[in-house]
């Protein structure tokens, strides 16, 4: 297996490739997003801690965060930082956002993310990540953690073109894959899983909500 501690680099090429589909499209999803051993350290990670630090998920922010069962099921833990897999996968992600800043001039300051984990039944309902002009989150992203999954499994992410009724995009969960969006442009929804369910939920930052935003082409 190769250690934990082994220095990856993020490629210019998949930068490259990331910041023309936000700008074309706004989103982009990505296959074998990271090096493999660092994938199947995170998993292994987010199995083993699922019934020890992590909690029901709730909605909202700060203050105004409760739980509603009715919104969704799943339950999170937060990274700190303070697990090889975790750091690295954090630094995998600050290449991203100097990046793309050196780009695009998103004016990301910073990233957040969570393990999340759907066990059988358990559903996210439609929402927006981002509000224009209320949010600091620009940049959403899902990473998966799911090997062998199939259409069987349910716990497809929905991603919708503002208030249309049907996706434009459907998105299995595979091991390894990785999903960007704007945060404030694409509703979406996570269908009930049928079996235990892996991910990464993760936003990209600005430091004040005065920071332009990159529109997609239409």
């Amino acid at each position: 297996m190769t250690p934990i501690t082994e220095h990856t680099n993020l490629e210019a090429q998949l930068i490259d490739d990331i910041a023309d589909a936000l700008v074309q499209h706004g989103f982009i999803r990505l296959q074998h997003f990271l090096p493999e051993w660092l994938a199947n350290q995170l998993m292994h990670e987010a199995k083993h801690l699922a019934s020890i630090e992590f909690t029901p998920a709730g909605i909202g922010r700060n203050n105004n965060q409760q739980i509603n069962s009715q919104v969704r099921t799943d339950s999170t833990m937060w990274f700190s930082g303070n697990s090889a897999p975790q750091k690295a996968y954090l630094d995998w992600m600050e290449q991203l956002r100097m990046g793309l800043n050196k780009r695009l001039f998103m004016g990301l300051f910073d990233f957040e993310c969570h393990f999340s984990h759907y066990s059988i039944g358990d559903f996210y309902q439609r929402h927006l990540d981002a509000f224009k002009g209320r949010s600091n989150r620009i940049l959403s992203s899902v990473f998966y953690l799911n090997p062998h999954w199939n259409k069987n499994n349910g716990g497809e992410l929905l991603l919708y073109a503002g208030e249309q009724p049907s996706p434009l995009l459907t998105v299995s969960p595979d091991f390894n894959s990785c999903i960007i969006f704007l945060s404030d442009v694409f509703p979406h929804e996570v269908l009930a899983s049928r079996c235990d369910r892996f991910s990464i939920a993760g936003w990209h930052r600005v430091n004040s909500q005065s920071a332009e935003h990159v529109d997609p082409s239409k």
